[in-house]
């Protein structure tokens, strides 16, 4: 299955998903292209270091239907049959999501529905739970709200800030993100309405 990744900063999720290409632990997923709607991400650059093409899409001044349509002509040209989202700062509408039915992962850095949206380890501390953790998830037309695929927990710490429990929960991300993708690609997912079926762990 080919797989396009869409980014905007860093790419360490993306960097997992390249690792795990590189082994051979991702097939029968194959990433074939990434896209940034952010020129200067380093995500890019970690993908032409893989040998993979790295694309821009951005996003600024253009209306919302007209960046996903450039989108989707930069997928196409790929061959991209299922699409992942590795740190992609934007929300996508129906026109998109409808393209790839139940083709869409992402990964959010919190038990959902708890701490949907943005700074989810900082609201995490602020609210004071024990426990946060890693979301692994169907993309729907609602923020962080499509079908859990996978999950799993990351203590908080008494001393904890958000940058400090942020990276304990990527190192979650970066282990359950390869496995989600892979048996995406090997058909052993399956979702009836909000359950999932086949969940990595």
């Amino acid at each position: 299955m080919k797989i396009g990744v869409l980014v905007s900063g860093a790419g360490t999720n993306l960097q997992a998903l390249l690792d795990a290409q590189a082994t051979g632990a991702l097939a029968p997923a194959e990433i074939t292209v990434v896209v940034s709607n952010k020129p200067a991400a380093r995500a890019l650059a970690r993908a032409t270091a893989a040998g993979v093409p790295a694309e821009v899409v951005a996003h600024d001044g253009l209306p919302r239907a007209v960046f996903e349509d450039q989108l989707l002509e930069v997928l196409a040209r790929h061959g991209v049959e299922a699409v992942v989202l590795a740190g992609f700062m934007r929300v996508l509408t129906t026109h998109f999501l409808d393209r790839f039915p139940l083709g869409i992962v992402n990964t959010h850095p919190s038990l959902l529905p708890a701490f949907p949206g943005i700074d989810a380890p900082a609201q995490a501390i602020a609210y004071g739970v024990k426990l946060a953790g890693v979301t692994v998830h169907f993309v729907d037309a609602s923020v962080d709200g499509g079908p859990i695929i996978a999950q799993a927990a990351v203590a908080v710490g008494d001393g904890d800030d958000a940058a400090a429990l942020h990276a304990r929960i990527q190192r979650e991300e970066h282990r359950l993100l390869p496995i989600v993708v892979q048996r995406l690609a090997a058909g052993e997912l399956s979702c009836q309405g909000r359950i999932v079926r086949g969940r990595a762990e």
